[in-house]
């Protein structure tokens, strides 16, 4: 996202006219890429940790239940996450360091929260528990005839419409975006919830706020990179972005 009062987006200028190595533009859309990488190693090394406390109640196999989920769809996700970035990162000007970051944590946040409900909504809905040891036992079981069965993914749905246009409506103005993004937040909130209100789960509520604070902390670190990627090709008219000085080679 973009502040930006623009609705549009045009090619950065260069100096004498002449191109050398790779556009900004692109430029920009691999360090995007680099970065949300990174996003994701880092939302696994988050989640590792915050869900070690787990690991010293009851037998502690609720450590091990949670974690395999996290780590199965962070690692699914890495090649969306890549292409979804490399696209945002082609479209977008960078932005204050501050507010990208802050974007970041809670568009990580989202992703987070909502995964781990379509994981274990899949795992009922598919009963992918009598498939894979991995989804044994099954999350919020409860579920299953429940009226929540079926309107979770609906809402969801609608949730990832929102915030898809939030990120690459660019042509649109920021407050829309924002407004958007706002109510995608509510519908993946009311969603989890449901699922929570259907079956209080004790393992699935703690894994659902590991796996919200993991992603918050993996878009953190993405986030950074989005405000920086491309350099200062890449700082938009009129920002108040401080161009980074070129490093001097000493002899």
């Amino acid at each position: 996202m973009s502040r930006s009062g623009a609705p549009g987006r045009g090619e950065p200028e260069r100096d004498g006219g002449r191109e050398e190595g790779i556009h900004p533009r692109y430029r920009r859309a691999f360090g995007c890429v680099t970065w949300v990488y990174m996003g994701i190693l880092a939302f696994l090394a988050a989640a590792t940790l915050l869900a070690l406390p787990i690991r010293y109640v009851g037998d502690g196999a609720g450590f091990g239940q949670v974690l395999s989920r996290l780590s199965f769809y962070g690692l699914v996700l890495i090649l969306p996450a890549m292409v979804l970035a490399f696209f945002l990162g082609s479209r977008t000007y960078r932005v204050e360091r501050g507010f990208g970051m802050r974007v970041g944590a809670g568009i990580g946040a989202l992703v987070g929260w909502a995964c781990f409900f379509v994981l274990s909504w899949a795992a009922v809905a598919y009963g992918l528990d009598g498939r894979d040891q991995m989804f044994r036992p099954a999350l919020f079981a409860g579920l299953d005839g429940s009226p929540v069965l079926y309107v979770f993914p609906l809402l969801l749905i609608v949730a990832t419409a929102l915030v898809l246009y939030a990120l690459y409506a660019t042509r649109a103005y920021y407050g829309r975006r924002r407004s958007a993004a706002f109510a995608s937040a509510a519908l993946a909130l009311v969603a989890g919830l449901l699922v929570l209100v259907s079956d209080p789960d004790p393992l699935g509520i703690a894994g659902a706020l590991v796996s919200t604070l993991s992603g918050a902390v993996g878009g953190w670190i993405s986030g950074f990179g989005y405000a920086r990627a491309g350099g200062n090709e890449m700082i938009p008219p009129g920002s108040t972005i401080r161009p980074s000085q070129s490093r001097r080679r000493t002899r």
